[in-house]
């Protein structure tokens, strides 16, 4: 009995300890965390009071983003930022995302030299926004263009009247609620939105046009909603030049004069979430984008481009294959 009552005593004792190391281990694993963001931080902002080429990432999907813009501000507003190189890898996004950020980027680019450099996808808003820097830069193998607008919508009418459900409408005027998903969209309907889409599409195709300097009429031929490689654009007229990030470094040095020994520092867009978070905050902050970020690139892996859930509102600019086509049919109107 007394060697189980000490063997239990002991059992008892190595648990504690088991646990007092694990919850040390977690705590120092927290404030690692912690100093590793304030020294990131501080890093940043210490490369930024000398003399750079700022990085702008444009990833995902392009949204009217206010705290983005401000960011642009910023980079437009510091002196020690001698010029821009905007990262792109996007499918596109909401036009007036795409509008937004392209006007936006206009602005950067009268104060200072702005280069596009477009990754694995740069197409519709993601194609528009780099047509708002001085120089467009692809790999070969990029997937670039998809010029156009569309908007889209289902009708489940027959899968309801075999169920047996009927919708009726009260409105306003005969365009009010049209299209709907319960029943085909008259030819007005059909006309207005129409119009709604070539609107959307001459200002597209008449800012490709005055920023690649092509005929509008040179533009709708290649305008027609497909998407081409790096090279191929290149000799469209779509982008400048094949390459990466060394390609773009060279034409700011030879045609803008910025020296190619200036460091290149990543300006990052800061939420107003993240701001006045104490560090505990802002490391679960951290995790949680940690884990959004995961879970929308293993959705973007298995061909899909929007996760579950989320939709478009307005008119999209935004190409995918046909099986993200596909799981898009769900989210309404796109461009």
């Amino acid at each position: 009995m007394a060697l189980d009552a000490d063997a239990l005593v002991d059992r008892r004792r190595l648990r504690r300890k088991v646990v007092f190391w694990r919850v040390f281990a977690f705590l120092l694993a927290i404030v690692a965390i912690g100093g590793l963001l304030a020294w990131s931080g501080n890093f940043d902002s210490l490369s930024r009071r000398a003399d750079h080429v700022a990085r702008l990432q444009v990833s995902g999907l392009i949204v009217d983003d206010s705290d983005r813009a401000k960011l642009i501000r910023d980079l437009a507003d510091n002196a020690r930022v001698k010029a821009v190189i905007v990262e792109l890898n996007s499918p596109g996004g909401t036009t007036v995302g795409g509008e937004t950020l392209y006007l936006a980027l206009r602005e950067l680019a009268e104060k200072k030299p702005v280069v596009a450099q477009i990754g694995t996808l740069a197409a519709s808003a993601g194609y528009m926004t780099a047509i708002a820097t001085d120089h467009i830069v692809a790999r070969h193998t990029s997937i670039t263009g998809s010029i156009g607008v569309y908007i889209q919508y289902g009708n489940f009418g027959g899968l309801l009247d075999t169920l047996g459900v009927k919708f009726d409408v009260v409105r306003s005027g005969p365009l009010k609620a049209e299209p709907n998903f319960h029943s085909d969209p008259p030819q007005a309907a059909r006309d207005n939105l129409q119009a709604l889409i070539d609107d959307s599409y001459e200002w597209f195709v008449a800012r490709v046009a005055e920023r690649r300097g092509m005929d509008e009429e040179a533009v709708r031929t290649v305008a027609q909603g497909g998407v081409y490689s790096g090279d191929t654009a290149r000799r469209l007229g779509l982008i400048d030049a094949v390459g990466g990030e060394e390609t773009s470094r060279k034409w700011l040095e030879s045609e803008r004069g910025v020296a190619a020994s200036l460091p290149v520092v990543t300006w990052r867009v800061k939420r107003e979430s993240e701001r006045g978070l104490p560090l505990l905050g802002q490391v679960a902050h951290w995790f949680g984008t940690g884990v959004a970020s995961g879970a929308l690139q293993a959705v973007e892996a298995t061909g899909a481009i929007l996760p579950e859930g989320l939709a478009l509102d307005g008119l999209v600019s935004v190409w995918q294959a046909r099986n993200a086509a596909e799981s898009l049919d769900r989210t309404g109107g796109r461009e």
